[in-house]
């Protein structure tokens, strides 16, 4: 999506008549600089295994926000309670007794409500389960994002259309702009000072 209308060009630096096609483009070398799908509020699936003795994750896009109409950043949460890798069995006489009342390897779904969040860490901290014993593996749903898009963001996307413009290779005058060409001189677009303002948004890890 476009991180800038074009009733807001003027406001944020660019001319009147900037092709839209130019803001798009810059909009989408955000996404990928953030290795994300969008910065607007957007569910994710994040597949991650937990340290042992540890039942916090700090989730990879942030910030957690709440679809509209939601309560809660938190979709959906499944853990599963495996057998322990090496150096995490503490005491095998609990273990077998507590495999004995369930499945190692399956899936289970928590209670959201029974989930701790973190908004501004972006993290969560799982429950233990009536044995005691903590999840080694979970498949977190969640959304985050922004739900306006906040002025750092606007300030960057301006600032890659007139790097763009300023670039001799891609100041051509045509009403598209080619999103690979921008991709090919993305090191010079997205420069230090659009990192510093992105860097908030970028995800920490693919997947």
């Amino acid at each position: 999506m476009p991180y800038l209308s074009p009733t807001e060009y003027v406001q944020y630096g660019l001319s009147a008549d900037t092709a839209d096609s130019w803001v798009a483009a810059a909009s989408a070398l955000i996404d990928a600089h953030c290795r994300r799908s969008s910065l607007a509020v957007t569910q994710y699936v994040e597949n991650v295994r937990l340290t042992a003795g540890s039942q916090s994750v700090r989730l990879s896009n942030r910030p957690l926000a709440p679809a509209a109409g939601a309560a809660s950043p938190l979709v959906q949460v499944r853990v599963r309670y495996g057998r322990p890798r090496r150096g995490e069995l503490n005491d095998p006489f609990f273990a077998h007794v507590a495999w004995a009342f369930s499945l190692p390897g399956s899936w289970s779904i928590l209670d959201i409500a029974a989930i701790d969040v973190n908004l501004s860490a972006g993290e969560i901290t799982l429950p233990v389960n009536i044995f005691g014993m903590s999840a080694n593996e979970a498949e977190i749903t969640y959304t985050a994002g922004c739900a306006e898009i906040p002025p750092a963001v606007k300030i960057a996307c301006a600032q890659i259309v007139r790097n763009a413009q300023a670039t001799p290779a891609l100041n051509v005058k045509s009403n598209r702009i080619d999103t690979l060409k921008m991709d090919y001189f993305a090191g010079v677009l997205v420069d230090a000072e659009v990192q510093t303002l992105l860097r908030p948004y970028v995800a920490e890890r693919l997947g």
